[in-house]
């Protein structure tokens, strides 16, 4: 336990009197590290720290690497700043040798100030320093780890900004009318025919499998697959979660979600996504990206998976999270100008390409009014096109007041895309409105962006025909299998095939929510293992 002798011997409790420093010692945890050991992680809940043996680094997440701001001797402290500012941790903090600190809460930090003003000196001049030492971090940090120059019509050139813009890649744009796409990575030489998969490579993120065989594998990294992966790996399971994009899912794109249990303020979904990456990469959690599953076979001893490429790894157990895909639609135009003015969904880089313009969108559900309320901000006028009688049946009652309170988002109902038109670009849309007491019309109007959210649509074909699907191909589980191999009942999120598992939107009669789709991972991670267990039992039977 901490002792008063343990803090006197620190410069800050120096001119702390001695009932002061035996009442905080009390009250402090005795925290012992050993090397490489976290003691705090950024964005977590913040707390004061002393130092009493040993050496600490500071770590900070810029640009998606953690850059090493310093280290700390026995006697400094840390932990102040987000304290007094009222934020989350701005750093991690790591044990560089074994280590043992004193840790206090925001209490007992704000009682040190009050009743001490030797102490109080000394905390806010540290906070001042170190506050010099962040702008000086931020005049030296690049604005972005990626430079690229291209046309925007360019499909590649648009995949890879997509792809950096989902996984919270900052990067520089130039567009082009004519040229060869460049692709400059950290500063680095121009990339030989980049792609999407070459730029997350050369970015460190990994796209080839470390084992042969893992004792889960997920397909999809959306609310469901990276809330398994979590509740996977932390539970001992050695987990490899592909995803064929970027981590989040449609979720991922959300400008920002209010009805997440927790978030009182709400939460964009790159956000949510990217504290979820961390967490899962905190547990040990090997993660593929820019690779598809396009196969899966049964073994003697489970299942194997084939990448695309070729590469063929297997587990016990595989988890189905791959979610969905918007619906596309057909009408006179579509294919001439998607990518070049029609985009399915909606991504952050899409901001900054209708500043200023008119933009529809088509769909009716939470992803479309969360994308209408977003692109408010930087559009000149939204347009929302319905086929229904509105938005009430269909979207969320926040999500509808949000849009009334924004005088340049119009919705449309009963209205439907009948053509596009332009040159090299989108230029100019025709709708057709059909309300029931009203005849027939139809409206040619200049468009700068055409965004569809509108139905889902469940890939599913690359999947063995044993594993049973509904007509629209999602995946059937648990009692709404009419096809069972085996004597025992399958497990409720549990497939056709046994030991294969499908969580989220991907799931005949899945609810398509966030929460869902985070409930279902997690819920998966319990059957999962009653199915291991179950296993081993035969196998030691059989044996």
């Amino acid at each position: 336990m901490i002792t008063s002798a343990d803090l006197a011997a620190t410069p800050l409790f120096a001119g702390v009197e001695e009932p002061e420093r035996e009442r905080l010692a009390r009250r402090a945890a005795d925290i012992h590290l050993e090397p490489g050991e976290f003691l705090i992680r950024e964005g977590e809940e913040p707390r004061f720290f002393i130092l009493l043996e040993g050496e600490l680094e500071a770590l900070k997440d810029i640009l998606g690497q953690h850059r090493a701001l310093g280290r700390s001797q026995a006697g400094e402290f840390s932990g102040e700043t987000p304290i007094f500012m009222g934020t989350a941790s701005i750093v991690s903090v790591r044990a560089v040798v074994r280590s043992r600190v004193a840790r206090f809460d925001r209490q007992q930090l704000q009682e040190l100030v009050r009743d001490s003003p030797s102490a109080a000196e000394i905390i806010f001049q540290t906070m001042s320093e170190r506050q010099a030492q962040a702008r000086q971090i931020a005049i030296d940090t690049p604005s972005s780890r990626v430079c690229i120059t291209g046309s925007k019509y360019d499909t590649n050139c648009r995949a890879i900004r997509s792809f950096l813009s989902a996984n919270r890649i900052q990067f520089d744009y130039q567009p082009v009318m004519d040229g060869e796409l460049t692709v400059c990575v950290e500063g680095g030489a121009p990339l030989e025919g980049p792609t999407v998969r070459r730029v997350a490579e050369a970015l460190g993120f990994r796209t080839i499998p470390r084992e042969e065989r893992y004792d889960l594998i997920i397909a999809g990294a959306g609310p469901a697959g990276m809330a398994a992966a979590v509740y996977g790996a932390s539970e001992g399971l050695k987990v490899l979660l592909v995803e064929r994009f970027s981590a989040g899912g449609q979720a991922g794109t959300s400008s920002r979600i209010e009805n997440y249990l927790g978030f009182p303020a709400g939460i964009s979904g790159d956000e949510l996504t990217e504290r979820a990456l961390k967490q899962a990469k905190r547990f040990g959690v090997e993660f593929l990206v820019k690779r598809n599953i396009e196969e899966l076979a049964v073994l003697g001893d489970g299942h194997c998976v084939t990448l695309d490429g070729g590469d063929r790894i297997s587990a016990p157990v595989i988890l189905l999270a791959t979610g969905v895909s918007w619906h596309r639609l057909e009408f006179e135009g579509h294919d001439k100008f998607m990518g070049r003015g029609i985009v399915y969904g909606t991504s952050r880089l899409d901001s900054q390409a209708v500043i200023g313009k008119r933009i529809f969108i088509v769909g009716g559900g939470n992803s479309a009014g969360q994308a209408a309320v977003f692109l408010s901000g930087y559009a000149s006028e939204v347009v929302i096109l319905v086929r229904g009688a509105g938005l009430n049946f269909s979207m969320s009652q926040y999500l509808i007041r949000q849009i009334q309170d924004k005088p340049n988002i119009h919705v449309e109902p009963y209205t439907e895309v009948s053509s596009v038109h332009g040159e090299d670009h989108l230029m100019e849309i025709t709708t057709v409105s059909r309300p029931p007491d009203a005849p027939e019309s139809t409206c040619t109007r200049d468009i700068k962006g055409l965004f569809i959210m509108i139905g889902a649509a469940a890939k599913t074909h690359w999947l063995p025909p044993a594993l049973e699907r509904d007509p629209k191909g999602y995946i059937c589980t648990g009692r709404d299998l009419t096809m069972w191999p085996l004597d025992r009942e399958p497990f409720a999120l549990e497939t056709s095939i046994p030991g294969v598992f499908a969580a989220g939107d991907v799931r005949h009669n899945s609810i398509k929510r966030v929460a869902s789709g985070v409930g279902e991972g997690s819920m998966s991670v319990s059957f999962i293992h009653e199915y291991l267990a179950l296993n081993e039992v035969r196998t030691l039977t059989t044996a």
